[in-house]
């Protein structure tokens, strides 16, 4: 996967965003109405016209990019493991009544991912030597 990001800094402007910063203060201090700068993520693939994705984060403005680019994606990598979880492991046909039936199966079906895990990142682990 590869595209192109910019990262800015913004300083949120909204009702909602400022209801919620007074909310978290909780009177613990004095708050003076100016909300904390945040970092947005901005992707904009070559050949598109227009961005495709914004993130909001509020983690530090000093954060790398390439630190911000991979957690954002890291729900690329979530989903991709749920899908080949629930299709490719089975982890949607338990059809059993009891804790422990479900149990096992959720088990077993982490362990398979867990060994295919590893076979991906690591192939020469699994061979027999």
């Amino acid at each position: 996967m590869a595209s192109r990001f910019n990262v800015l800094t913004v300083r949120p402007a909204s009702k909602q965003a400022l209801a919620a910063a007074q909310t978290a203060g909780g009177g613990h201090y004095h708050w003076d109405g100016v909300l904390p700068p945040r970092t947005v993520l901005v992707e904009w693939p070559a050949g598109h016209k227009a961005p495709t994705g914004y993130w909001i984060s509020n983690l530090p403005v000093t954060t790398p990019v390439e630190d911000l680019v991979r957690w954002v994606k890291m729900r690329w990598r979530i989903e991709h493991d749920y899908r080949e979880l629930k299709h490719g492991l089975g982890l949607d046909h338990f059809e059993g009544r009891t804790w422990r039936g479900w149990h096992h199966h959720v088990t077993l079906v982490t362990a398979a991912q867990a060994f295919l895990t590893i076979g991906r990142l690591e192939p020469k682990a699994l061979t027999l030597a």
